[in-house]
């Protein structure tokens, strides 16, 4: 049972962000960087499970690029909005959704097909969203998740790496690189 208070934040969110408009970058066939245009449409209502960030900050990644070219192994439904990390504020939270709450600062590391953080408002499923600490900037939120879930997975979970082993991290000039570097130093 929702108390009165979590009730009226969520009903007066919902008036807040029902019926407006917001902007986002869509592409509608795969090609060349003309095919992301601008464009604007309703906010969108987070289903059971999911959450709707204000999206204040978003990731750029290389896989975008493949998968905006349509050359990349899963591609998402037409017309979609590429983005999959970002940060912001919680904004509405879907039926079910547990240990969020609406003015949440969050971190992004998964979106809803088709709902990507090239937008001003983009639609998560509630296990990638994760609560951003006071002392990071939406900036460093939007940049975090996939270099650093790849190089988690990379170091401990393939390679096993374990305290006082030396490694090798060939290429640690991008993202999943540094993180490497990052991560490997503080195991």
């Amino acid at each position: 049972m929702l108390s009165t208070s979590t009730f009226a934040r969520r009903v007066f969110h919902r008036s807040i962000t029902r019926g407006i408009k917001c902007q986002a970058i869509r592409v509608a066939e795969f090609g060349d960087p003309e095919q992301l245009v601008e464009v604007e449409y309703d906010v969108p209502s987070p289903s059971a499970g999911n959450v709707l960030v204000k999206v204040e900050a978003a990731g750029v990644n290389p896989v975008e690029i493949y998968i905006r070219r349509g050359k990349y192994g899963k591609l998402p439904e037409l017309p979609y909005t590429p983005g999959t990390e970002g940060a912001g504020t919680v904004a509405e939270i879907g039926a079910g959704v547990k240990g969020l709450k609406v003015g949440d600062r969050v971190f992004l590391t998964d979106t809803v097909s088709g709902h990507g953080t090239y937008a001003q408002y983009c639609l998560s499923p509630s296990s990638g969203v994760h609560r951003l600490p006071d002392n990071s900037s939406l900036e460093i939120g939007a940049s975090i998740g996939i270099a650093y879930r790849t190089a988690w997975r990379a170091l401990f979970l393939k390679s096993k790496m374990k305290k006082g082993e030396l490694v090798l991290v060939h290429g640690a000039s991008g993202g999943v690189g540094m993180a490497c570097l990052q991560l490997g130093k503080v195991r």
